[in-house]
């Protein structure tokens, strides 16, 4: 375990899922740690779990921050500053999904995905890479394996990975020269606040991830949150631009079969007037 003791660090969308094992394992690395999201309820409940569970002894911080909102964002950076306004780790984690068939996909869904996804994380590593620029630091992008494997019904989400994993990639090159180093990691499917309908109700989608990672299980946050502290500490100095799946080697395969949640959801009837025979994952 790297230890990032005196290093302040932002999550965004740090108080549930994947943003809440991240913060947890940046702060049993030492690291002073902000977490970031919309609601101030779920925040403040998070931080009391964090404090008690990783024995912090208050080295939490949290902020009110829609990352749409540039604004608001820079006013995030600045909480998670320390006295002398140094950042040195960044999590672009805040993000939202989108499913559903390409053709009864509206501009509006997109438009949402694409604003929090990728102009959100955009503001993020902007803000963050601004104030590093005196001091460098790491920025860390949540991105999906979805941004590699696309699939049906993801369009939407699909595309915002993707992009945010070119974004990472430019930004990168860009910023580098400055001592900047901004890489994104491609959880696979993780059991989460987030995920939890569809483990509850969708075990078929489930088998079908597990079905196609050879390791056969789905990860953990803190997993995810293992992978951030390694890219934010000094063990990963030498690497940048990079867009690291930590999958369980999902990616080796293929995208999971998300037909038969659709299928239930639209009804067999207006299903059928969108996909022909033939036309899914297995031919």
């Amino acid at each position: 375990m790297a230890d990032l003791m005196s290093k302040t660090a932002l999550v965004t969308g740090g108080g549930t899922g994947i943003g809440f094992g991240i913060a947890a394992k940046l702060m049993e690395a030492n690291a002073q740690v902000t977490i970031a999201g919309r609601r101030e309820d779920v925040l403040n409940e998070a931080a009391e779990r964090l404090d008690a569970s990783v024995s912090s002894s208050g080295n939490i911080k949290v902020v009110c921050c829609d990352v749409t909102d540039a604004l608001a964002v820079r006013n995030a950076v600045e909480v998670a500053a320390n006295d002398k306004g140094v950042l040195d780790i960044a999590v672009a984690n805040a993000g939202i999904g989108a499913g559903g068939p390409f053709l009864t996909m509206t501009d509006e869904t997109l438009r949402s995905v694409l604003e929090v996804n990728v102009v959100g994380a955009f503001n993020t590593i902007q803000a963050a890479a601004e104030t590093m620029r005196s001091s460098g630091g790491s920025i860390i992008a949540i991105s999906s394996i979805a941004g590699a494997l696309g699939g049906r019904f993801r369009a939407a989400y699909a595309s915002s990975k993707a992009a945010l994993d070119m974004l990472v990639r430019s930004a990168a090159d860009e910023l580098g020269g400055f001592g900047i180093r901004i890489n994104s990691i491609r959880p696979g499917v993780v059991e989460s606040e987030a995920t939890a309908m569809m483990f509850e109700h969708m075990p078929h989608i489930i088998d079908d991830y597990k079905k196609n990672m050879p390791l056969g299980r789905v990860g953990e946050p803190e997993e995810v949150g293992d992978a951030v502290v390694w890219l934010a500490g000094s063990g990963s100095s030498w690497v940048t631009g990079q867009n690291i799946a930590v999958d369980g080697g999902h990616t080796l395969r293929r995208a999971p079969d998300l037909e038969p949640a659709i299928r239930a959801r639209m009804g067999d009837e207006e299903y059928s007037k969108l996909s022909k025979p033939g036309s899914g994952p297995n031919g």
